[in-house]
């Protein structure tokens, strides 16, 4: 998976919490890389992992969890010097200072739970911005002005001022994002950042944030459900399944030869403008609980070509070519060939990008 230029590489990440009845194994051996300027997608199931992962990178990781093993990587430069740390060693204090909103910052899903409702959106922009570039209250306030701009509010001036009660759904996720971006972070996280909002606005957002990307070359990790929000914006996607990265690849592997079962699953599932159906394709089954042990594959129960060592041995990730991979079976030299039962056709994806994504 290696590629020049990585700002970010996570290797063999596990990390488990401790709860009332007993560990729970959240994310399993988890590979990542991430290029400067590039779109990365997790996607997967709620409850797969992906949001334990990216929080990780943010050194955000619950007082009941822990790392097990592995390392993330984070390459940055620092006074014209390349730089890698291991944010897993890093202390709180380090983070916040070093890396957390000046060098790597985070979207959440619902920006009324990452805005205080008792500052002015104004006061909430300058305190990351005065707290690492050190500078005045009015270059600080000049500066939020211009990020409030930069994310399409044209009233910023104004808006400085308000609370965030006082803003729409889509205006407060346009300050959490000029709020992220107020530190000229090289790596920006989005965890479903336009779930909490209607379908207009989230094209908004989306394209907003693909534009900022590009003006800036931010690299961005995308934690999304949307197979339509993946479509538009990535250019790697990786598949997790009970905590671990089952499918990785480019956009175009993924959606044109994805090859595990469970991404077909999430395929045949979406709906699709050609092929209009009466009901929706649903994976059978429900994901293993991450508390338990179990041995084999932990998608066998759910799939339906699932062969008789799924249930015994946890499948190799293999290599189907420079850039994309799978972890199962059915891609080993001895097993059945099993055509996909769904893959997307360019016409479909663009018609889901039209239909999901359109910009108003």
């Amino acid at each position: 998976m290696n590629r020049k230029n990585t700002i970010l590489s996570i290797r063999n990440l596990s990390i488990s919490f401790q709860t009332n009845s007993g560990e729970l194994n959240a994310v399993r051996r988890v590979n990542l890389d991430l290029c400067k300027g590039e779109t990365l997608a997790i996607v997967g199931e709620s409850g797969s992992g992906k949001s334990v992962t990216v929080k990780s990178i943010m050194g955000m990781i619950p007082s009941n969890g822990r790392i097990k093993e592995g390392s993330i990587e984070f390459t940055y430069t620092d006074n014209g010097k390349s730089v890698t740390e291991d944010i897993t060693k890093l202390t709180n204090k380090e983070m916040q200072k070093r890396i957390k909103g000046k060098r790597i910052a985070m979207i959440f899903q619902d920006p009324m739970t990452s805005l205080d409702p008792t500052m002015s959106i104004g006061n909430q922009i300058m305190e990351g911005v005065r707290y690492h570039y050190k500078i005045s209250k009015k270059e600080a306030e000049k500066r939020a002005i211009d990020l409030l701009k930069m994310v399409g509010i044209k009233n910023a001036e104004s808006i400085m001022k308000n609370y965030p009660h006082q803003l729409s759904g889509g205006m407060r996720q346009r300050v959490v994002i000029a709020i992220a971006l107020s530190c000229e972070p090289d790596l920006l996280i989005c965890d479903e950042p336009t779930t909490a909002l209607d379908v207009t606005m989230q094209a908004k957002i989306i394209q907003l944030i693909m534009d900022i990307q590009q003006q800036k070359g931010i690299s961005v990790l995308f934690i999304t459900h949307d197979l339509g929000v993946v479509a538009k914006i990535a250019d790697y996607v990786s598949i997790m399944y009970a905590g671990k990265i089952v499918e990785y690849g480019t956009v175009e592997d993924i959606f044109y030869d994805a090859r595990h079962p469970y991404t077909w699953g999430l395929l045949s599932s979406t709906p699709d403008i050609n092929n209009v159906q009466d009901r929706l394709y649903t994976i059978p089954g429900s994901p293993p609980n991450l508390k338990n042990k179990w041995e084999g594959d932990a998608f066998a129960e759910r799939n339906q070509y699932a062969m008789n060592i799924d249930f015994r041995l946890e499948p190799p990730m293999f290599q189907i070519n420079e850039h994309h991979y799978a972890a199962t079976w059915l891609l080993h030299e001895n097993a059945v060939k099993v055509e996909s039962p769904h893959q997307k056709s360019k016409q479909t994806l663009s018609f889901e990008e039209e239909g999901n994504l359109a910009n108003n």
